[in-house]
């Protein structure tokens, strides 16, 4: 009798079709899940170094002051009350802005660990200057918001068709800000910085305005702590540093800003297109405004004012990449960050340094 064999069937183990899409279906929703979790972790980072280097700059600013008992200027151009300058100075027929042309980022180089950069600077010389090309077009790592797309690079100035700017048969580059400081509420560059008189708010709540006579002095129209030529000192910040803007975002993915200076005949383009926003005079390579400026009034008659990320997208406010809003810093050297929706009327209020408003920090 023939003994019988069993077999044994081996079976091997293996996923379904349908078991290997519910598992790709698990970790898809998994993925989804974790991605946005992942997301503001590195967004709050990018937030917490961005609220550092404004930390460091307000710092900065203190120490400046401390040194030389005032603020940096908005920027330093030749001063003349006729429109008149020496050839070298290049002085623009349309603003008055001419060289050297350093801004306040540049006098806060030594203060923000940059002094290898500030050693390099011919001061004494204009912006454009072969001396300096290789100075101005340096990184400033202070300077730079980490969660700006625009790019972090040195960019070439422009003129209004966009093409670049030539002096001496030569293109101007300089190093890139993210950081842009305090013009007040008013502005008074392009057209204004030339003007014999010019109209200003005197009060944001009733759109009270006058004329005042201007002759090419900034400061007879700026109400913040930065304007051409400057000379701000502690004292002169009437409504308090605590309650005084000073310095703010403006990202790249905006417009231009570099650390250097105001190049004259500059103008600073827009990188994208909306109802309100365009080109505007150099000074926006540095400083930006408020609002409300010139007497100009909205649709419905009230004073315009843009605070940081308002839909207007100008080129002269400020505007952050950050989620829900953007960092700025007050004269104390506090860095705040503001709501997309802070009151308007507050915001004026802080943009200013001597109005004399009261300001009430809940609506912030």
């Amino acid at each position: 009798m023939l003994a019988c064999k069993s077999r044994r069937i081996r079976r091997q183990n293996a996923f379904t079709l349908v078991e290997l899409l519910v598992v790709i279906a698990i970790i898809s929703i998994l993925v989804g899940l974790l991605l946005p979790a992942v997301q503001a972790v590195r967004e709050s980072a990018r937030r917490m170094s961005c609220s550092n280097n404004m930390k460091q700059i307000g710092l900065a600013a203190q120490n400046y002051h401390a040194s030389f008992n005032r603020l940096p200027s908005g920027y330093v151009s030749f001063a003349t009350n006729n429109g008149t300058a020496p050839p070298q100075a290049r002085i623009d027929a349309v603003t008055w802005d001419a060289g050297p042309g350093w801004g306040w980022a540049a006098g806060l180089l030594p203060f923000v660990e940059a002094t290898s950069v500030f050693e390099r600077m011919r001061m004494d010389q204009p912006i454009w200057s072969s001396s300096n090309e290789s100075a101005v077009t340096a990184t400033v790592s202070t300077y730079l918001c980490p969660s700006a797309t625009g790019g972090d690079e040195p960019f070439l100035i422009k003129t209004e068709s966009g093409a670049p700017l030539m002096i001496d048969g030569r293109p101007v580059r300089v190093g890139r800000s993210h950081y842009v400081a305090s013009h007040g509420q008013e502005s008074c560059w392009g057209e204004c910085g030339a003007a014999a008189t010019g109209e200003v708010f005197t009060n944001i709540y009733t759109s009270t305005t006058k004329i005042v006579a201007i002759e090419g002095d900034a400061g007879r129209v700026a109400d913040g702590p930065f304007f051409r030529n400057s000379r701000t000192r502690f004292r002169d910040v009437l409504d308090g540093l605590t309650n005084t803007i000073f310095f703010g975002e403006h990202s790249s993915a905006l417009s231009d800003k570099t650390w250097v200076g105001v190049v004259p005949s500059a103008v600073v383009q827009p990188r994208f297109s909306s109802p309100e926003n365009g080109a505007d005079a150099a000074a926006t390579l540095t400083l930006v405004h408020a609002g409300p400026s010139g007497g100009e009034l909205d649709i419905t008659g009230f004073p315009i004012i843009h605070p940081v990320n308002f839909p207007t997208y100008h080129v002269g406010q400020m505007f952050s990449e950050h989620l829900g809003g953007g960092m700025i810093c007050m004269g104390d050297g506090s860095v705040r960050f503001v709501s997309n929706f802070v009151d308007l009327y507050l915001w004026a209020e802080l943009s200013s340094m001597d109005e004399g408003e009261t300001v009430d920090w809940e609506q912030l």
